[in-house]
């Protein structure tokens, strides 16, 4: 099997600091020639990779203020899709730009959908022939059809041994913008009597000047900027309590994966993909606002880290996304076969999926 890995190019795959989605490019991929795919990742001619590497972008975009990103993406895709013939499978892991130019794709494209960042990018998705894959089960649009639901998985060799706490912080990770619910989480430190710890890219610049910046006094609220693996691992793991007080339906949430990993609970509140993901009581607890958050806290605290590893470890291992994925690779291919014998072309309807095509799920717990 030859598949095209087409990734997103605004950090390098995999990314020194911030890129959820460059982060889970990387290591599908490398899943995937660990199992003896041919894969060719196009991404930035900086990225990191077991695979065949093809580049037009120097570096990421959001690295260089000189480059505009969408420029730089047409350019990626174009070079991408030129070499689609060669491929069995091109996997879309760029949102819907690449959508729009399908009739260029020689090969059968499958799209992982990342999160949607608003209706109006509908259109490019129903009109597409694309086969999708959602990300959690909570993120799946009414207007399209999926061939499956994969959840993310992580290298857990990188968090081995790490299940043992040695602090009472709590730690919030992510993007500093409204949605991830920073002042929230100052909210809920400041009523539970515990240090907060803040990491992650500054986003909304307003937002951080004016709600965040005035409470971060390095004692009570700590900023340690966009932290890179390494210092990741220290942050999560010496915290208490990862906080996930989110105000808007996150697709999946890789920080909260990545703490359980740590044996770290995760509170966070019931929106979006996070009842899919944590396990009420034993990897962390769902709350419905700040005060049940804040009544939350110590019980997370002391749930069984190690339990809490297990459990993670078990359901988002990166095996099984690959796993998946080969599944769904599989099932694409399968009914393109079946499509031509009875000549139809699969892909004529919304969703990606004509009437003879293979809709089963390869649904990763």
């Amino acid at each position: 099997m030859r598949v095209a890995m087409l990734g997103p190019i605004a950090w390098r795959t995999p990314p020194r600091h911030y890129g959820p989605w460059e982060r889970v490019t990387s290591l599908l991929t490398e899943g995937l020639v660990r199992r003896g795919v041919d894969v060719t990742l196009f991404a930035t001619a900086d990225s990191l990779t077991s695979a065949t590497l093809e580049s037009v972008a120097p570096h990421g975009y959001a690295e260089d203020a000189g480059m505009d990103g969408r420029v730089w993406e047409a350019l990626h895709i174009a070079h991408a899709f030129e070499r689609s013939g060669d491929f069995d499978i091109v996997h879309n892991q760029l949102d819907w730009l690449p959508l729009v130019f399908g009739a260029q794709c020689a090969a059968p494209m499958v799209t992982t959908i990342h999160g949607f960042s608003g209706d109006a990018i509908l259109p490019a998705y129903e009109l597409s022939s694309s086969a999708f894959v959602s990300i959690s089960d909570a993120d799946r649009s009414p207007s399209l059809e999926y061939l499956a639901t994969v959840h993310h998985g992580i290298d857990m060799t990188e968090f081995e041994g790490s299940s043992a706490s040695t602090g009472e912080d709590l730690v919030v990770f992510g993007r500093i913008h409204p949605d991830k619910g920073i002042a929230d989480a100052i909210e809920i430190a400041r009523r539970t009597g515990r240090r907060l710890v803040i990491c992650g890219i500054i986003q909304d610049a307003a937002y951080f000047e004016a709600v965040i910046k005035p409470h971060i006094d390095g004692d009570r609220v700590v900023y340690r900027g966009s932290v890179g693996p390494s210092e990741r691992l220290e942050v999560l793991t010496s915290a208490a309590v990862l906080l996930h007080p989110i105000h808007f339906d996150e697709p999946f949430g890789l920080s909260v994966v990545e703490a359980m990993a740590c044996g770290t609970p995760v509170v966070a509140y019931r929106r979006g993909s996070m009842p899919e993901i944590i396990d009420d009581g034993v990897t962390g607890f769902l709350a419905e606002d700040i005060d049940d958050a804040v009544a939350l806290v110590d019980a997370g605290a002391a749930l069984d880290r190690t339990a809490v590893a297990v459990r993670a470890r078990a359901r988002f291992d990166v095996e099984r996304m690959v796993d998946g994925y080969l599944q769904v690779y599989r099932l694409l291919l399968s009914g393109q076969e079946a499509s031509h014998e009875r000549g139809v072309v699969c892909g004529t309807q919304r969703g990606g999926f004509g009437p003879t095509c293979n809709r089963t799920a390869a649904t990763q717990a």
